[in-house]
């Protein structure tokens, strides 16, 4: 049975049922779980319930504080409400139990929430979906968080400012594992005592808890209790979900205000871009779709209409006409074109579903999809260019083109194999392919493939993209001058869709 906190005011709490051990055991049917106590602080926003195994987290994925303000790696999301509702919604484990074996959120967890802020904000793992810190590279807004690829806003740092909002002693947000996380002293002040691996220890007057930090990792290092990795996240948790297609980086730009109307229906997001002033306005209307308006920098407009639950293939947007627009709005990847002075920016990591329920699939033999890349293929090896699959290419195609890039810890893309104008008759390149397509450069100006083999220190994600077109590229340089930017601005407007495969490179 799930029990619905209907009265608070009539909730029987003391003071060591706020800060007592984590680990007593489940509380009767009548009295609300001791985990509840820093999210009562948020309502109405957040709405609980629990039963005898977990505290359930319901809100919109909205905080009521500003958002966006101060980031300049932005990826063009804005947030927009979730339904973190019914069995969608968060949980937490009320009895966790200590793992046999601790583990780690390096190269582990790189995607989804690890934790809930007492708001009802999911917090991610301090490392992007890259491995790079979101913290220390300008991703993060001044409360520590940002919007993933649906819209979703969510913190990558512990939301220390919500201390103000809570009781002294509260923990600010609970792990997935259900394991509370603390600021930075003790609840009664103390300072704190030597923590392990993943950012925690044990008290008498808590029992184990984790310490949120001013330096990585920010929030945990770790999972002390149980918990399952499934495609790189905790699972389960709740889903977030977007009405548009993922947005690509915008070098350059730096968001300078965010409002949103007393409603929660309509919301204003401003940035620059080299010092001039653009912007994207959005609002929900009735009929469960959403008008967007986006203000480039030289001051011309842009209209969009996106319908909650509508897949559209990309380069099909539709205007608030309804009409299908033509595919010259869009960027190579299905995106909103971007303005002469905001450079493109390589399609984000996805596998594409087609409108005809197929799937776009590029995959390798050697390394699976998020897997660390072979020595072979690196510069570390013989700097050979990896085998490739695909399948499911939309009705249409006529041939294919590929790209490989990565993004550098300042958001600059390099590229490292650029290959177009494959017939539609191929579905596979072998190891060091030659022969089929043609080749443009790498980031350093030389014709065919740069094997990864990057100085700095921590795993990087590497994507190959995969473009099935409806027409050839429509290029008229020489081969030498065929750079990323010159492939995309060359399949403009004929993408069918893309697919993307994801690797992992770490310098020995």
């Amino acid at each position: 049975m799930i029990y619905l906190i209907k009265n608070p005011a009539a909730w029987r709490f003391t003071l060591a049922a706020l800060v007592g051990p984590t680990h007593a055991a489940s509380p009767p049917a009548d009295q609300a779980p001791l985990q509840s106590a820093p999210f009562r602080s948020f309502q109405p926003q957040v709405k609980l319930r629990w039963n005898q195994s977990f505290l359930y987290v319901e809100n919109n994925g909205l905080p009521t504080h500003p958002m966006m303000v101060g980031i300049t790696a932005w990826q063009q999301q804005v947030p927009m409400p979730q339904s973190y509702f019914g069995e969608n919604a968060w949980r937490i484990p009320l009895k966790p139990i200590a793992a046999q074996k601790p583990q780690t959120l390096k190269g582990h967890f790189l995607r989804g929430a690890i934790a809930l802020a007492a708001n009802g904000i999911p917090i991610f793992n301090p490392l992007n979906n890259r491995g790079e810190i979101s913290q220390e590279i300008g991703e993060l807004d001044q409360w520590g968080g940002h919007c993933g690829r649906a819209d979703d806003y969510h913190y990558h740092a512990a939301p220390l400012h919500l201390q103000s909002s809570l009781a002294k002693g509260m923990p600010i947000a609970y792990a997935l594992d259900g394991y509370p996380i603390h600021g930075l002293t003790e609840p009664n002040g103390d300072p704190i005592g030597k923590l392990d691996e993943c950012g925690g220890h044990t008290t008498d007057a808590l029992g184990y808890h984790y310490h949120a930090s001013t330096t990585y990792p920010y929030v945990i290092g770790g999972f002390h209790g149980e918990v399952v990795e499934r495609e790189g996240q905790v699972d389960p948790q709740p889903r977030a979900h977007s009405v548009r297609e993922a947005q690509a980086p915008l070098r350059g730009a730096k968001i300078t205000d965010f409002k949103s109307s007393a409603d929660g229906k309509s919301f204003s997001l401003r940035y620059v871009v080299n010092s001039k002033p653009a912007s994207v306005d959005y609002r929900s209307n009735d009929q469960g779709s959403w008008d967007f308006v986006f203000t480039g920098t030289d001051g011309t407009k842009r209209e969009e209409t996106y319908q909650a639950g509508e897949r559209r293939s990309p380069g099909s947007p539709r205007g608030r006409d309804g009409e299908q627009k033509g595919r010259g709005s869009r960027s190579p990847s299905g995106r909103p074109s971007q303005k002469p002075d905001e450079k493109p920016a390589p399609a984000a990591p996805t596998v594409r579903t087609l409108e005809d329920g197929n799937r776009f699939v590029l995959k390798s033999p050697k390394v699976a999809d998020g897997g660390v890349l072979p020595t072979a293929y690196t510069g570390d090896g013989a700097g050979s260019t990896l085998p490739l699959e695909w399948n499911g290419a939309p009705v249409g195609t006529v041939c294919y083109a590929l790209v490989m890039h990565h993004l550098d810890p300042e958001g600059v893309t390099k590229w490292y194999w650029t290959l177009y104008d494959i017939p539609k008759t191929i579905t596979s390149l072998p190891e060091n392919v030659s022969g089929i397509g043609k080749l443009g450069t790498g980031f350093k100006g030389r014709i065919g493939y740069e094997a990864p083999h990057s100085q700095g220190p921590g795993a990087k994600t590497y994507t190959l993209t995969l473009y099935a077109l409806s027409a050839p590229a429509e290029i008229n340089v020489p081969p030498s001058k065929v750079n990323y930017e010159v492939l995309l601005a060359g399949i403009q407007g004929r993408i069918l869709a893309h697919c993307d495969l994801n690797v992992i490179y770490r310098r020995n």
